[in-house]
């Protein structure tokens, strides 16, 4: 673990590490399995952002589960553009089933607004989001996700994940953009 990393043309410092991820994500899973035992349950993890996440969500969760993924994309650089582009379509039938979208982090809300729309249109019978990150200060969305593991501030963050013009995704902490 380094205090700073260098990506490309920036410098992030770190802010979160390994292990605070790790056990807030043991924390999530078990409110997981609580709300859902005996449910039908698919997890539809949002690529490319939420793979790590996503694989050490679905280890820690003792349930029966389907898992499928999709692929949106909303970024260019360190800036959303506000404009959210279907790159792999959703191919799982989730009719009557509960969806819990994993994202890699929710900040505007635009990206989960689009699935939510998405999910309702092919039946499913309840939708929830569980996200690693949070940006509260930046949602403009129409619903807060339900499950979240940390809520951080509108500052650009990698790793874990997350990248900055496709580096950084690798790292195992988080690491926020430095001023």
């Amino acid at each position: 673990m380094k205090p700073e990393i260098r990506l490309i043309d920036k410098t992030f410092s770190l802010y979160l590490a390994e292990d605070k991820i790790m056990a807030r994500i043991a924390a999530l899973a078990k409110e997981l399995q609580q709300d859902y035992l005996g449910r039908e349950v698919i997890f539809l993890s949002v690529l490319n952002g939420a793979f790590m996440f996503t694989s050490d969500l679905m280890k820690s969760l003792d349930m029966n589960l389907e898992i499928s993924f999709i692929k949106l994309a909303s970024y260019q650089g360190t800036k959303t553009s506000g404009v959210v582009r279907e790159l792999i379509g959703l191919n799982k039938d989730i009719k009557d089933k509960h969806v819990i979208i994993v994202e890699d982090i929710v900040d505007t809300g635009t990206t989960v607004d689009k699935l939510m729309e998405l999910m309702e249109s092919h039946g499913a019978k309840s939708i929830e989001v569980c996200t690693l990150l949070f940006k509260e200060s930046a949602f403009a969305g129409q619903k807060i996700p339900k499950y979240v593991g940390f809520e951080i501030p509108n500052k650009f963050v990698v790793g874990y994940g997350l990248d900055y013009d496709e580096a950084g995704r690798n790292i195992k902490e988080l690491y926020q953009l430095k001023e």
